[in-house]
């Protein structure tokens, strides 16, 4: 290679290296000024009596959205317990039994489902949950949420199972291991660290929906016995606080979009922390 091409290959290195650093600065811009206008809007909201205290009627300042702190976990709970192992399991499915036209059609159905509009996940579950129950309820949102978390759980699951080496699999049934215990005690604990990112992603969706909790859950402005009752969320709180005329509402509904935001970046940070100390015990 003459002296005229390695500087030529590295002016090129040097331009893509610079392009996609302006690229990465573009795509943080977004998130940093979103995060830093309700930083700035939601922080003068909490108090010890917003995350301790119920709403207060029409027309009282103050108050808090304890409810509907507690709600949204509960929601988040519910759908979690629905869609992890329907997504999980049929993750596995995809990547490890997937070479046929019945698989073809449920990668298919997958994808058309993640692009699934929110508010009609939230109909379906009216139709299945609400009506045959007459009220809304816990269920009913769970359920909704529960189905547009089970698209991302599945695909991403297959995706992080298909990238563990196929070697590795060969080797654990040549010393004569069952099948289902390669794939879940070796082939799924591998892939793990990727599997829970599709997770918390799916998580952060069905967190911060409203449309399909409107038809389900419906709202509870106070505390929740059993889950068979309408239920509050920091989501249907939002939205209804942010379209008010009342300012002392809209500080709130600020606060509560900025708890929500911190319940996201928490959880990622909790489960990064247990995945990689996991893994670095598993090397």
């Amino acid at each position: 290679m003459s002296m005229l091409q390695f500087k030529i290959r590295r002016i090129r290195s040097t331009l893509m290296f610079i392009l996609c650093g302006f690229c990465v600065i573009l795509a943080l811009i977004p998130l940093i000024l979103i995060f830093y206008h309700t930083l700035s809007l939601g922080v003068g909201a909490l108090t010890v009596e917003f995350f301790t205290q119920l709403p207060k009627p029409v027309g009282e300042p103050g108050g808090g959205l304890a409810n509907a702190i507690v709600g949204t976990l509960i929601l988040v709970a519910l759908g979690s317990c629905i869609s992890l192992p329907v997504g999980i399991f049929a993750g596995i499915f995809l990547s490890e039994f997937g070479n046929n036209m019945f698989a073809q059609a449920v990668r298919f159905l997958t994808d058309v489902l993640s692009g699934l509009p929110s508010i009609v996940a939230g109909v379906v579950a009216y139709t299945l949950v609400v009506v045959p129950m007459k009220h809304f309820s816990a269920y009913a949102g769970g359920v909704a949420l529960g189905i547009l978390m089970i698209p991302t759980i599945t695909r991403t699951t297959e995706e992080m199972l298909k990238l563990v080496p196929t070697t590795l699999r060969e080797a654990a049934l040549a010393l004569g291991i069952a099948r289902w215990k390669v794939i879940l005690r070796i082939v799924l604990r591998t892939a793990i660290p990727g599997v829970i990112t599709g997770i918390l992603l799916a998580i952060a969706r069905a967190a911060g929906e409203t449309a399909p909790l409107l038809f389900t859950s419906l709202n509870n402005r106070f505390w929740h016995t059993t889950l068979d009752q309408p239920i509050a969320s920091l989501t249907v709180f939002i939205y209804n606080y942010g379209v008010s005329p009342f300012e002392d509402w809209i500080r709130q509904a600020w606060g509560g979009a900025l708890v929500l935001i911190g319940m996201i970046l928490l959880l990622s940070l909790a489960v990064r922390f247990v995945t990689q100390t996991r893994m670095k015990g598993l090397q």
